[in-house]
């Protein structure tokens, strides 16, 4: 599967040129929230009013990549909530209203496949769309999906996506159970906080995807796959099994990209990684700049394609550097979610 567009909307300034030129945009408290940019030339400003976040970051993110390539065969998308936050203003209308007479615009974005619908209905694309909601693995189902559709033939270019949105409603929930930092941290020491939870993030990542390597290739996504409540053994046997089917050693990762988010409880998990299979490899990191959300790894995955690219990667980012590799030619992404749901995405020139 050959990436060959891609645009991203995040806590940074990844909607231009201004992330790679070390604009870094400095965070405090537990909550990153994403930098838009302008809409008005792109979504109509009586659609963009009913828009909500997820929608809007959506197609912001997704619809200029449809406009360059307006005969793509279908829009996969993966996200753990979509547009909640107008799903529960729907639910309080119900009761307000005392299920009478509500308005349309919640009821129809209220539901997580709303933001694949609008980029469809927009673009005027009739081919395949569907949502993948699976919490912390949904980014990585969507990739799956596109795979297979690639496989059986029945597709050759489709738009791929991973969206989240930060909502009231799972914010608190998350915060009570403790999946957040509660005492005072910054972008610059959440890495190094050694304490309970991590920073609540949210964006949207976008990539065309084509079944066959053209002129216009910037990376190929080879590979990917999943496991769910593993013990470490089977971590590492399923790491071992990922790396033999793809006919490539631990030696030949140039740079592992690991979610690490500054919880204590979890991040173990990419330190045994890191030591039993890639000491050799540069290791480069990204929730220190967008926090944590389920569908994360649709950004890492938008900054492992910018790293074989060659696009120059700020600093921050990178935990460990290995002076010898200038130009990595092969990426592995290593995320989890909640230290529950943990996927490996592969990626090549």
């Amino acid at each position: 599967m050959f990436v060959t567009d891609l645009s991203c909307i995040s806590p940074q300034r990844t909607f231009d040129d201004a992330f790679f030129e070390n604009d870094i945009k400095f965070h405090a408290g537990n909550r990153y929230a994403a930098l838009e940019p302008v809409y008005g030339s792109l979504i109509p400003a009586g659609l963009l009013r009913r828009m909500g976040k997820a929608v809007r970051m959506g197609v912001g993110a997704g619809l200029p990549l449809i406009q360059r390539r307006p005969d793509l065969d279908g829009i996969i998308l993966g996200t753990a909530n979509g547009g909640l936050e107008d799903c529960l203003k729907f639910l309080n209308q119900i009761v307000d209203y005392e299920e009478g007479t509500l308005t349309p615009t919640n009821f129809v974005q209220s539901t997580p496949n709303a933001i694949a619908g609008n980029l469809a209905l927009m673009s005027k694309n009739t081919g395949y769309n569907t949502t993948h909601v699976h919490k912390g693995l949904a980014f990585e189902c969507a990739l799956l999906d596109c795979m297979l559709l690639f496989e059986e033939r029945k597709a050759e270019s489709l738009l791929l996506g991973g969206v989240e949105e930060i909502s009231e409603y799972n914010y608190n929930i998350d915060f009570l159970s403790g999946s957040f930092k509660r005492q005072n941290t910054t972008s610059e020491n959440l890495l190094s906080s050694d304490s309970p939870g991590t920073v609540c993030g949210e964006g949207a990542a976008f990539f065309v995807v084509e079944a066959e390597r053209s002129a216009k290739t910037i990376a190929q996504i080879k590979d990917t796959d999943q496991i769910s409540y593993p013990s470490k053994e089977e971590l590492f046997s399923k790491m071992n099994h990922f790396l033999d089917r793809n006919g490539i050693a631990a030696k030949e990762i140039d740079v592992v990209i690991l979610g690490y988010s500054g919880d204590n409880r979890n991040d173990g998990w990419y330190d045994q990684i890191h030591q039993e299979f890639f000491l050799h490899s540069s290791v480069y990191t990204y929730k220190n700049l967008v926090g944590d959300y389920p569908s994360v790894s649709a950004f890492a995955t938008w900054l492992a394609v910018q790293l074989l690219s060659g696009k120059p990667i700020p600093a921050r980012l990178l935990i460990s550097n290995l002076s010898d590799i200038q130009n990595p030619k092969n990426i592995l992404i290593y995320n989890h979610h909640k230290g529950v749901q943990h996927g490996f995405i592969l990626l090549t020139i």
